[in-house]
């Protein structure tokens, strides 16, 4: 536990999974995890309301309970797992045509991009219920250029957070940060806007009876659950938080399976066994797939999405090993460093999904401390999409290790991790998929 500033901003870091559990454990009713100026500030310039990321108190908590209907419980993300299947369906057609495209035509040479198109694509549909063409082989355009914007939307960020706002009329990042949010928010708005369209137009020609309710947002206007402004200001930044999350975790994911073959094809064992070649996976299959599980936490443990988050607790004092914090003071979680902590994890650098199992009752690995790897978060304000994205990320899992061995590429080398706000991979992870026999 250490403190430091940054302006005029201090901060009490903790690396300590005991210490982050007791700052966790003393959350008020309304957790505050940052004041998100950045994201405040290119809002107030467009006059556009706050959405969930940057709301607090009663408002973010009313907000926040709206939009935990039909995603917080896994019998209710289940219901999505045939729009996720027809996903993945068309991203291995397209994994097969990229694959086809290269010399060897057996190779992929940048997996993040691949995924980052597939998690879009996939939040999209669950979101909106629309496909917007991130799988096909010519991408449209204002689906590319969003694609695009979240990524200098980040990248700027990065150096808006360091640099002093004077030098914003001098250099150009502040001018692309806020033009990239500008598109990320009309891309949002249009399938918003085409969303209501179809909402009103079902409830003139059949009235409230006739609504089919299917998609999330669909679910939400036509329960009344949510405003058409509430949507606009929440429902981009649901898009970029379905994303980067899925698409740089299932990256790290085959990366270490293709390091690692006999992890795969213990992995591959289990797959089939449950569900046999031919056969699509389903949300009750994975309760028989301990490892695939395992494979998915251990990746979350070495790539926490977030390597750090904050909370200000601002109802009460705070007392942390002792020490009494007033009001207002603002905790950084160091969660990267805690989920390599070698008194928590054993070899915490390699990569050993088997920790995660339990044997006779027991786990096989010492004692692991339930705060030392907490990739969602923790109580009310944990990550909102925790079961949806852990769907996908089995369901699309479980369809590759079945149908393909995947085996680094040659010369790839090593590859690190690096904090665009969150954790992505160094360099492109290039690997070859080898296509199993029935």
């Amino acid at each position: 536990m250490w403190m430091s500033s940054f302006g005029l901003q201090s901060f009490v870091n903790l690396a300590s999974a005991p210490l982050i559990e007791q700052a966790m454990r003393q959350e008020g009713k309304y957790p505050i995890r940052d004041h998100m100026e950045l994201w405040k500030e290119h809002r107030d310039r467009q006059s556009l309301p706050y959405g969930l990321f940057i709301k607090q108190g009663e408002q973010w908590y009313h907000l926040r309970q709206a939009l935990n209907q039909r995603l917080l419980k896994p019998a209710e993300a289940a219901l999505y797992t045939d729009a996720f299947n027809e996903v993945i369906d068309d991203f291995i057609t397209r994994l097969d045509q990229v694959q086809a495209e290269s010399a060897s035509r057996d190779l992929v040479p940048d997996m993040a991009h691949l995924f980052y198109h597939f998690a879009l694509e996939a939040i999209c549909y669950i979101l909106f219920e629309k496909r917007i063409g991130c799988l096909e082989p010519s991408i449209p355009k204002d689906t590319s250029t969003f694609i695009r914007s979240v990524g200098l939307m980040f990248k700027n960020s990065v150096y808006l957070t360091f640099l002093p706002k004077w030098t914003r009329p001098l250099l150009p990042f502040w001018r692309r940060y806020l033009n990239s949010w500008d598109v990320i928010f009309s891309f949002g708005k249009k399938l918003i806007n085409q969303k209501v369209k179809e909402v009103e137009a079902q409830l003139q020609a059949a009235g409230p009876d006739g609504v089919q309710v299917s998609g999330y947002l669909y679910f939400l206007l036509t329960k009344e659950l949510l405003s058409h402004q509430e949507a606009i200001s929440t429902f981009p930044e649901l898009l970029l938080a379905g994303v980067d999350t899925t698409s740089n975790t299932l990256t790290w994911a085959l990366y270490h399976l293709s390091k690692n073959p006999e992890i795969q094809e213990a992995l591959h064992k289990e797959v089939v066994g449950v569900v046999p070649f031919g056969k699509v996976p389903q949300h009750k299959d994975f309760a028989h797939m301990p490892l695939l599980k395992a494979v998915i936490k251990e990746t979350l443990r070495l790539y926490p999405v977030v390597p750090t988050n904050s909370r200000i607790m601002v109802e009460k004092e705070t007392e942390i090993d002792g020490f009494i914090f007033p009001k207002n003071t603002q905790f950084v979680f160091c969660h990267y460093v805690v989920s390599r902590d070698p008194s928590v994890f054993s070899e915490p650098e390699s990569f050993q999904p088997h920790r995660w199992l339990r044997k006779n009752g027991t786990n096989n690995h010492k004692f692991q401390h339930p705060f030392g790897s907490v990739p969602f978060g923790y109580g009310v304000r944990a990550c909102l999409g925790r079961r949806i994205a852990e769907l996908e990320m089995q369901l699309l899992l479980s369809r590759l290790i079945q149908q393909y061995e995947v085996v680094p590429a040659s010369g790839m080398g090593e590859v690190k991790s690096m904090a665009r706000i969150v954790l992505t991979p160094n360099k492109k992870v290039s690997l070859r998929f080898l296509q199993r026999q029935c």
